[in-house]
């Protein structure tokens, strides 16, 4: 059976980036259908090498800087001839793959992993849209959105994270875990995750001011401490250490900035009463998913992908805390004409924080694992895996190529 061959453009599948991770895991699962191989241009972070990569017999991954440009794509759909071309990060990013959209349709279809929330519709993609044959949507309201107007090319596919490497850990592992990290032996000291980069739209200088507020209320026989998994100086967000001794909170603030495996996030989640996502805006939100399959409850704005994971509707269980937004703002620039921001008052995630920490340690863990019972059904790799499986079988069989007076090879 001849493989069908996908040519994959997004952060490099090898880097930390939830995108790259993303990528990988849907590499992995598509390989392992027996029914796939992929070339893919890694980009959007720096490399150290730009020697090409050859994991396995079906993914070659080639180092660009940016998602590569013109000429190096023409390149390789000649020499590789792949029956899809799918990209997978923002489309912002690929203004200059839309344009070429005529010749790449002579050799294959465009497929595109739509993982921003476009809220409210972005006209100014409708010409991306239109030449995209395939569009899959990570978020609800984003689907929505777009199948009014696309209805044949446009599906609902979730993120997912690997079962296999996010599950609770049990409550003995969970006191050693918090005693390693922060010399805690009490049960009912308070721990809460945050976890992202430490970048302007994910409010990490706003999740320390909710952490004042929360911690300035406690009782003095309480305790408590924040875990913020980010590089609390990187060149892109605030300067998260200033803000914690601004506030006087740096004594309950622990930064854990390195780069990490999964075996030592699965810790920090074990350690963490609570997780929380005080974003603006947000594609879907892996980490409080990967949050849900360790069985903690989450506290997060309904914006993006993140409004459709505090709820199980099916059940009638909530997951976490919803906070809806108090404040809509419209904001963008040269590349991204507009975009709602959701803003939550700092006060309202403080509330959300005293209100899970007055649930107690067996309400939290029955509130966790009905969120982790609601991710396994919804957000399972077996689910992404097999959709994208059936959308991308469908697209190849029923494409046929476009002729052009600019024709490839």
């Amino acid at each position: 059976m001849n493989k069908t061959k996908i040519l994959l453009l997004c952060d490099h599948p090898m880097s930390p980036t939830g995108v790259g991770t993303q990528a990988r895991w849907l590499i992995d699962g598509l390989v392992r259908t027996g029914k796939y191989s992929f070339r893919c241009f890694g980009g959007a972070v720096k490399h150290d090498k730009y020697d090409v990569l050859r994991p396995n017999d079906d993914l070659v991954i080639r180092p660009v800087d940016g998602f590569g440009d013109p000429n190096l794509l023409r390149q390789t759909l000649m020499s590789e001839r792949p029956d899809v071309l799918l990209l997978f990060t923002d489309p912002r990013f690929f203004i200059w793959v839309w344009e070429m959209a005529d010749e790449i349709h002579t050799v294959c279809p465009i497929a595109y992993n739509h993982l921003w929330d476009c809220d409210p519709y972005p006209s100014f993609n409708e010409p991306f849209y239109r030449d995209t044959d395939l569009i899959n949507c990570i978020n609800k309201p984003t689907y929505d959105m777009l199948y009014d107007r696309f209805p044949t090319k446009v599906n609902f596919i979730p993120h997912a994270v690997p079962s296999e490497l996010y599950f609770p850990e049990p409550d003995y592992k969970r006191r050693t875990v918090r005693h390693q990290l922060l010399n805690v032996t009490s049960d009912e000291h308070f721990v809460a995750l945050w976890v992202g980069r430490n970048a302007r739209r994910k409010r990490p200088n706003d999740m320390l001011v909710a952490w004042s507020m929360f911690v300035k209320q406690l009782p003095s026989s309480s305790s408590a401490t924040l875990i913020m998994h980010t590089n609390p100086r990187d060149g892109e967000g605030p300067n998260l250490l200033a803000t914690a001794q601004m506030l006087g909170i740096e004594r309950t603030v622990k930064f854990s900035p390195e780069v990490v495996g999964f075996d030592h996030m699965r810790s920090l989640y074990a350690a963490a009463d609570v997780v929380v996502n005080t974003s603006m805006n947000e594609g879907f939100g892996v980490p409080t998913l990967e949050a849900m399959y360790c069985g903690k409850p989450i506290i997060v704005p309904t914006t993006g992908g993140l409004t459709h994971q505090t709820y199980d509707h099916a059940a009638g269980l909530a997951t976490g805390i919803a906070l809806e937004p108090d404040v809509r703002t419209l904001t963008g620039g040269q590349m991204v004409p507009f975009i709602y921001e959701d803003f939550v008052k700092s006060e309202r995630f403080a509330s959300a924080l005293a209100e899970v920490a007055a649930w107690g340690h067996g309400k939290r863990t029955q509130v966790g694992m009905n969120a982790r019972t609601y991710a396994l059904r919804e957000f399972s790799m077996e689910r992404l895996i097999g959709t994208w499986d059936t959308s991308l079988r469908n697209l190849v069989q029923t494409w046929q190529p476009q002729h052009s007076s600019m024709v490839i090879g």
